[in-house]
């Protein structure tokens, strides 16, 4: 375990300074209390009692800082607000509210150690403890990793407690009646006689007196709305097409704008003519920003059409130009010189691998773009004292710094309002479209400009997830599975991604080998390699970052061992691991699924286990072999995130997941060819079609000791659940996603 013993000692000393005195950084910065942004402005009588809460004599507004990109997390946060506050929905508003230190997602965290989730020991704990205190220290604030719920949890009830006692004391000192006799229901604070004061009516006075600081949590036995079916705030102005997202904005006085920068991502343009297009109807401009040129037009759609009437010289792409050269650099990158880190070698490895006959596989997991529904866009004001900036986005202050330089403007110049995301995937982690936005507004100070991305355009500058190639090795004995080498080489996700933002972030990148060195096996001769590759395309953190391409990798490996020793996949699986949790997400996808029975001719079940952001996940695929093509019938999945917060809300994100996971497994990806993506809309990367999608039946089980997520995790096992299940089905094994390539689907 030399490299896993390294990594431990290291952490052991860094978290150890966090623990007895902060001495990296200083406790006191740490526990230093945030600002309270809402105070900023707050006008006579109203009342905030902390970052997530504010009263005035006509509302009561709850802050939910996390993005909203579908998932629902807008009210779930509310929900956990008002679950304190005693207030229900439909009697308050809700807000993104602005970017802030106050705002800092604690749960980055969990990722950012170089630990097992499952290890809650003294040296990882500590360690978490420490990069938490870093993430307040850098006011990294934003939404991904599944993080939210994670972040959230005790947090936001902590605020509608705390607003809930402060209220009850306001209505002491009016009322005269101790607080202690006081209750709370329905947005009111409840004398002993029934009279019902509003907090609304409670605001100026609430204002006045200092705020209740100590504060217990109700008993879950106690909610009203915490694990309990809701009807999400969104749902009505997405189901009546109310629901305004970014590319819904409208700002007096705007201007629309559309882009064409190199398609070859990182090249530089040589030339340009835009005659033409200044002379199209509508057309106010050309201008040239940073690797490309933008179109000025009264609508979006004449800046489409301009835009593309630009003649452009292209530079060459900064890598390889064909996509064989992607997978030849993958391949050359399996060396010493580039190890990027050894998660896992235990036991003894080269000698089990020598003593025994050794089965040997290769796996492909490609470039996949985001695609959400929702282009990219951004409606951008600069003038010389400010930036605005209106668009959904998952990183707000980062937004303002990344913003703030392309002009020479300070970050709190930069006045952001987030907006509802139609999906994103971690598309909207990215800032250079914001960048080309600012650019373009910078050149016409004074007037709006809205910067709308064509589907095309979008597609050609996606940041795609990362490719990747594993290389493995195992032996059985017995019907066991005794040995298994793994070596996975990929671009650094990480490297790319904060390299774009400013950002260099030193030490190894887990993302390469997530799903796979992190799953709880205890096998006897067991070696986790990461191999960096050079940077290649750009690429960026897609649905689970890593999990999908490892862990397609790992388990699909661990399928065929189980084969090749005649073990039943389900039982070896729960066989090897070593994690409670993990166990009972097993346990239950088997009888769900109801493993070991009889399907028929042609029909096949394939099951797979990843852990990703925490979440044991296990999913079981059934299809048939029809003379068209292959048919997926149905998907069991169970998966453990420690408290549901909404199990309506939950079943939808975990049969999103599945779908997206399956789609993009039977017929995504993302190929280059003279340096540029060859896919430029749905038609050439299609996700799974209404009528292909199976019965997807889900089982949220509570037995982990940690709030998690659940927007990624159901995504990374489908992929290879499918493939064994074909497997099962016609004894075709398939080692390279997307499927689509090898099998027909119907």
């Amino acid at each position: 375990m030399g490299r896993m013993r390294t990594i431990a000692r290291r952490t052991f000393l860094v978290g150890s300074a966090a623990i007895v005195g902060g001495v990296a950084f200083g406790t006191y910065l740490v526990q230093r209390p945030t600002e309270n942004p809402l105070e900023d402005g707050l006008a006579d009588g109203a009342a905030t009692f902390n970052p997530w809460v504010l009263i005035d004599s006509e509302k009561v507004t709850l802050i939910t800082p996390h993005g909203d990109k579908g998932q629902g997390v807008m009210s779930a946060q509310a929900a956990l607000i008002a679950e304190e506050l005693d207030i229900e929905f439909g009697q308050f508003e809700t807000g993104f509210g602005v970017p802030s230190q106050a705002y800092w997602n604690r749960a980055f965290a969990e990722e950012g150690v170089p630990f097992k989730a499952t290890d809650e020991g003294l040296v990882a704990e500590s360690m978490r403890a420490f990069v938490r205190g870093i993430t307040k220290l850098m006011s990294v604030q934003g939404t991904g990793g599944s993080t939210s719920m994670a972040d959230s949890f005790d947090k936001l009830r902590e605020a509608g407690a705390k607003a809930r006692e402060t209220l009850k004391k306001a209505a002491s000192e009016l009322s005269g009646v101790p607080a202690e006799q006081l209750k709370t229901a329905n947005g009111a604070v409840i004398l002993p006689d029934g009279t019902e004061m509003p907090y609304t009516s409670l605001a100026a006075k609430a204002a006045e007196v200092e705020p209740v600081r100590k504060v217990s949590l109700r008993d879950p036995s106690e909610w009203r709305l915490v694990g309990k079916p809701m009807k999400r705030l969104d749902i009505l102005g997405k189901s009546t097409g109310t629901l305004p997202y970014g590319i819904d904005i409208e700002v007096e006085g705007m201007v629309h704008a559309a882009v064409r920068v190199n398609p070859r991502q990182g090249g530089e343009m040589v030339s340009f003519d835009a005659s033409v297009a200044k002379g199209m109807r509508g057309v106010s401009d050309v201008v040239e920003i940073t690797g490309g040129v933008a179109a000025i037009a009264d609508n979006t759609w004449r800046a489409f059409q301009a835009v593309e009437a630009v003649e452009i010289e292209w530079g060459p792409a900064p890598y390889p130009a064909e996509q064989d050269g992607h997978w030849e650099a993958l391949a050359a990158s399996f060396g010493e010189d580039n190890l990027d880190s050894m998660w896992r070698d235990d036991g003894n490895v080269d000698d089990a691998l020598a003593g025994s006959s050794t089965i040997e596989a290769e796996y492909r997991s490609p470039y996949v773009a985001h695609a959400p529904l929702e282009p990219l866009n951004a409606v951008v004001r600069v003038t010389d004292d400010e930036i605005e900036v209106w668009t959904g986005h998952q990183m707000p202050i980062m937004l303002q710094q990344n913003v703030a330089g392309v002009t020479g403007h300070e970050p709190e110049q930069v006045t952001f309002h987030n907006q509802f995301m139609g999906g994103s995937f971690g598309h909207r982690l990215e800032f250079e479209h914001l960048k080309q936005a600012v650019e373009i507004a910078n050149q016409m100070r004074g007037t709006p400009v809205k910067l709308t991305f064509t589907r095309e355009e979008d597609f050609a500058h996606d940041f795609p997830r990362h490719i990747a190639l594993g290389r493995c090795k195992g032996t059985v004995e017995n019907g066991q599975i005794t040995a298994i080498d793994v070596a996975i080489a990929a671009p650094s996700v990480i490297t790319s991604q904060m390299g774009r933002a400013g950002l260099s972030v030193p030490g190894p990148d887990a993302q390469i080998a997530a799903g796979a060195w992190n799953n709880p096996y205890r096998i006897a001769n067991f070696r986790m390699c990461a191999f960096r590759a050079p940077e290649l395309a750009p690429v960026s953190s897609w649905r689970a970052v890593g999990a999908p391409g490892a862990g397609f990798v790992f388990d699909t490996f661990i399928d065929e061992l189980c084969n090749a020793a005649g073990a039943d996949p389900l039982e070896e699986r729960l066989r090897m691991i070593d994690h409670d949790a993990s166990r009972k997400v097993l346990e239950a996808v088997g009888e769900m699924s109801d493993w070991g029975s009889e399907l028929g001719p042609n029909r096949g079940r394939g099951v797979a286990f990843i852990e990703s952001f925490g979440v044991p996940t296990a999913e079981v695929v059934e299809v048939t072999n029809t003379d068209a093509g292959i048919r997926i019938d149905r998907v069991y999945v169970a998966c453990d995130v420690g408290r549901i917060i909404d199990p309506v809300n939950f079943e939808n994100l975990v049969q999103g997941g599945v779908v997206y996971g399956l789609g993009h497994a039977m017929n995504c990806e993302i190929t280059y060819s003279d340096g540029m993506a060859e896919q430029s809309n749905y038609h050439a990367h299609e996700g799974m079609r209404l009528y292909q999608c199976p019965e997807i039946v889900v089982r949220g089980l509570e037995n982990g000791s940690k709030i998690r997520g659940i927007g990624e995790p159901p995504v990374p096992p489908a992929g290879p659940a499918l493939g064994n299940a074909i497997f099962a089905a016609t004894g075709q094994r398939l080692r390279e996603m997307p499927f689509g390539k090898f099998v027909d689907f119907v």
